[in-house]
């Protein structure tokens, strides 16, 4: 269906920087249980204090999740793969994870849309070396929330760089925000190598009536004056994987 719904150029408007196609990538818990489902199931240990005696106690949750992608299309979001968290068999060493099954995904994402250019958007366990190893082999760009934690010399570099040009009363790599209910800049800096990879990095700080916002992405688009808000608007939409996408799968009422 959403083959067919390309070839008839219904979505073209809703391409980033009239290029992309923008595909959301995230995993989220399907099924619960207090006892072993099967032996697929990720397992999970809490710890915890009986109210009762006041000893220390574990309990183990068993889960089922899956990781979905997802085509943003304006206010829709449209599946167009899914994989499962899932442990090969219940005495594996090490369980299954997200990152994993991010690679099954996108080795069957790119035999179904061979040569569809995809833009990934994601959250910041996304930005590493293997992922960005991945989206160049397949030819794919991305666009994901970064997080100074998750690679520390991207985010010394970018803010170095960034303070650098403050210092020096250059603002050349500053848009301002002006719309009818938000206000704020966004900042970037291009070309930060990381480990052969030419990377750029954005950060957005908005404010309406009720908050104020920070947010940094990282990209190996190139960020211009022209697109440097359309790229902020297509790293915000991830959440829509989580509203339009899991929320209404999850509780739609039944037809």
């Amino acid at each position: 269906m959403i083959k067919k719904l390309f070839k008839k150029r219904c979505f073209d408007s809703y391409r980033i920087n009239g290029e992309y196609w923008g595909i959301a990538i995230d995993g989220t818990g399907i099924f619960t249980f207090d006892k072993k489902h099967c032996e697929h199931c990720l397992r999970r240990v809490y710890k915890y204090t009986d109210k009762e005696t006041g000893e220390e106690k574990t309990k183990t949750i068993y889960m089922h999740h899956v990781l979905e992608a997802k085509l943003i299309v304006g206010n829709m979001v449209l599946s167009v793969a899914s994989e499962f968290i899932e442990n090969e068999s219940e005495d594996v060493e090490k369980q299954d994870c997200e990152l994993n099954a991010f690679y099954r995904l996108t080795a069957r994402l790119k035999d179904t849309f061979k040569k569809l250019p995809i833009c990934l958007i994601a959250d910041s366990l996304y930005a590493c070396e293997n992922v960005l190893k991945q989206c160049k082999a397949n030819n794919w760009n991305y666009l994901f929330r970064f997080k100074e934690d998750r690679i520390k010399s991207i985010a010394d570099e970018f803010e170095a760089l960034k303070n650098m040009e403050e210092e020096e009363g250059k603002k050349a790599n500053v848009v301002k925000i002006r719309e009818s209910e938000q206000r704020g800049e966004i900042t970037w800096v291009n070309d930060i190598d990381y480990r052969g990879f030419g990377v750029n990095v954005f950060e957005c700080e908005v404010e309406d009536e009720k908050r104020k916002q920070k947010f940094t992405f990282i990209t190996d688009i190139k960020i211009t004056k022209n697109n440097a808000k359309k790229l902020m608007n297509a790293g915000r939409s991830r959440w829509r994987i989580e509203n339009e996408g899991f929320n209404r799968q999850k509780n739609a009422l039944p037809h």
